[in-house]
């Protein structure tokens, strides 16, 4: 395969000569979505160079972990684990690719589209150094949900939520393991409705989560975020789960 070489501004993307116009789209949302998210988070991601793989199997070569991490997590948002941030590169499928995976309901081609912006926010919150606690460990749903939220996943989200509340055990609080890829964005989704967008950046970095709701009972917090699940799950069922495409 021949590798070619795509610059913008901030950024350098590897890619197939079939991905020229795909990379100058990764490219683009990713100049748009960094000084925003460097001004947000208050750090800098440094160089970074964008990798876009043009199979699957070149993606699970290079990102060993992110197999690992689609067998650890629930059906339901298997299909949306198709990046992985490393110290100095951001791994993703093709946008070609990501389209082939979206399911057909509304919020899927979206929230998948916006996997580079997510894998940019993950950067920047430090995951690639320390990676195994904080992609596997009790807190991934933190690093998870908040690249989620502050990469504007969670707006398109809801279907696979409801996916996932029609399916399998009752999920935890805050979601584990299973669940934080596609369920941690909800949390922070609530805690900006109720706190504001400053306390879902003070929760990313490690604050306390029954601070971060204002030193509320865990208990009343945890009826709040069932609150807001059942909200979301009210809407009409799309078929999104199923078998990973």
């Amino acid at each position: 395969m021949a590798w070619l070489e795509t610059a913008s501004e901030t950024f350098v993307a590897r890619h197939d000569e079939r991905d020229e116009a795909e990379a100058e789209r990764v490219l683009a949302q990713l100049e748009y979505a960094r000084p925003r998210l460097e001004r947000l988070l208050e750090t800098g991601a440094g160089e970074l160079a964008v990798v876009i793989h043009p199979s699957s199997a070149q993606l699970d070569a290079a990102a060993p972990g992110l197999v690992l991490q689609r067998a650890l997590t629930d059906p339901a948002g298997r299909r949306y684990l198709v990046g992985w941030a490393a110290p100095t590169e951001l791994h993703v499928l093709s946008p070609r690719l990501l389209a082939e995976r979206a399911s057909n309901v509304e919020g899927s081609l979206e929230l998948l589209m916006l996997t580079p912006s997510a894998l940019l926010a993950k950067r920047l919150l430090g995951v690639g150094r320390r990676d195994t606690r904080r992609r596997f460990g009790r807190a991934a749903w933190r690093h998870e949900g908040a690249a989620q939220f502050f990469s504007g996943q969670t707006r398109h989200v809801r279907p696979a939520v409801v996916a996932r509340l029609h399916e399998g055990a009752t999920p935890s609080f805050p979601p584990g393991r299973r669940d934080a890829p596609l369920l941690g964005g909800t949390v922070f989704d609530l805690l900006a409705r109720e706190e504001g967008e400053r306390a879902c950046v003070a929760l990313a970095r490690g604050g306390e989560l029954e601070r971060a709701f204002h030193g509320r009972p865990m208990r009343q917090s945890e009826q709040a975020w069932r609150s807001h699940l059942a909200r979301l799950g009210a809407g009409r069922r799309g078929r999104d789960a199923g078998p990973e495409r």
